[in-house]
């Protein structure tokens, strides 16, 4: 039991220390989406897209052609990004809050019902017309970043059982969109470059088993193989998440911020860079929508409306029902500390999808201008309607008084990812 304690508080303190980066790091993608939109409402839009797409080479593979500052934005800094949500997602199944199927149940039942929901409404208000068809996984995403930026503003008023279920939710959630990503968004394949790819992976996963800890010969061989799979056919991003399975991580019962472990040296090291460089800086080169001449039969075409329906509508539908069932039926426990107007609040925070459903809508419409300039309106506007409904309500709900129902083992668990004085006493007193 105090092992279990000791482990649990060291997962907790990687959380909070996660939880406050991203927080950070979303409310500085608000501002650089806002600045975006701005500059793209500008006199600035004709400088701003023509630096985004002027062709500076070289030509990394036939079907991208000459890279451009988008392309080394999308296909190059992203991949580090979702090399860091690899790491994340593999410390958090074998090192974190996800290691045991009991944690596990609740997160992957509600981000499974947050991405099929929204992708149902989206093909339902597109019905009619199959060439949208394609684009049913832009709402199906959360921007863990975005929504933790929100959740941060509110402060206290968020209960710390609702930030680590948003967390979670948004890390499985992570791992269905890189699915889809792979799986969905590939074209064409280049046989030899997969199989080379697949040779690299197998030499990776070969060191870690062998119990090599050196960082240098993961960093090399991340590069090659994101630029095998680069020419493979499938986006060079997914290498990111690959190359991130293979990093080897040193678990131990009172510390998961070992001092010797690859996982966690790369995680602290990349973790500052994504949230205050990678992100923004994608943000503001996707985000920018030129509104001019634009007319209301434009907003809201049956493109922007679905991506913005199955955000805001599907997100905290399929979200707030699955956990609603799931506590009902006995599958999962509720959410100690926090009211099921908290837990709707959440649900609907949940429909941020910003990075993720921007990345898709690019893939989903692959040379339609017309098309991905409709998704990102329809990104920002559900993403935005979330936000600040997603706020209010958390902002003006009832605070939940009743900790002292939960069992002891529960309030403990609770009160360990507080770091103030008062939880320390509130412990004492357990």
């Amino acid at each position: 039991m105090a092992e279990e304690k000791l482990q649990r508080q060291g997962s907790d303190s990687a959380l909070r220390n996660f939880i406050k980066s991203e927080a950070a790091g979303g409310i500085l993608l608000m501002v650089a989406a806002a600045l975006a939109m701005i500059v793209a409402n500008s006199p600035l839009y004709d400088m701003y897209h023509h630096f985004l797409h002027e062709l500076q080479g070289p030509t990394l593979s036939k079907k991208l052609g000459p890279m451009t500052p988008h392309l080394w934005i999308n296909d190059g800094l992203m991949a580090i990004f979702f090399f860091l949500v690899g790491l994340e997602i593999k410390r958090e199944f074998v090192d974190g809050r996800l290691n045991t199927w009991d944690r596990r149940r609740l997160p992957v039942l509600a981000a499974a019902a947050g991405m099929v929901v929204p992708a149902l409404i989206y093909l339902f208000v597109v019905k009619d017309m199959p060439a949208l068809y394609n684009g049913w996984a832009i709402p199906a995403a959360t921007d863990i970043a975005f929504a933790i930026g929100v959740l941060a503003l509110l402060g206290s008023r968020a209960p710390a059982s609702l930030k680590l279920f948003l967390v979670t939710v948004a890390i499985v959630d992570d791992m269905g969109a890189v699915a889809i990503i792979a799986l969905v968004y590939t074209a064409e394949i280049n046989g030899a470059a997969l199989l080379a790819s697949a040779v690299i992976l197998g030499i990776m996963y070969t060191m870690n088993r062998s119990g090599v800890l050196k960082l240098w010969p993961y960093i090399i061989l991340s590069i090659i193989l994101w630029y095998a799979v680069l020419m493979s056919g499938v986006h060079a991003t997914i290498a990111g998440v690959l190359a991130a399975l293979c990093i080897p991580i040193v678990v131990t019962p009172t510390s998961p911020d070992a001092e010797n472990s690859p996982l966690h040296i790369m995680e602290h090291g990349i973790a500052p860079w994504s949230a205050f460089l990678i992100i923004p800086v994608f943000g503001f080169a996707n985000a920018g929508v030129s509104l001019e001449g634009m007319g209301m039969d434009q907003i809201f075409a049956p493109l922007p409306l679905g991506i913005a329906a199955g955000l805001f509508f599907g997100k905290q539908i399929g979200i707030f029902a699955s956990v609603w069932l799931a506590v009902k039926t006995g599958f999962a426990g509720r959410l100690g500390g926090a009211s099921w107007l908290q837990v709707y609040g959440v649900a609907t925070l949940c429909g941020i999808g910003f990075t993720m459903s921007l990345f898709i809508g690019a893939l989903a419409f692959p040379g339609n201008e017309l098309l991905i300039e409709e998704a990102k309106i329809g990104v920002l506007m559900g993403s935005l309607l979330s936000a600040v409904v997603g706020y209010c309500i958390l902002r003006f709900a009832p605070q939940d008084k009743h900790i002292k129902s939960l069992d002891k083992e529960e309030a403990e668990e609770l009160l360990d990812i507080l770091s103030d004085p008062v939880a320390e006493k509130l412990k004492d007193n357990l």
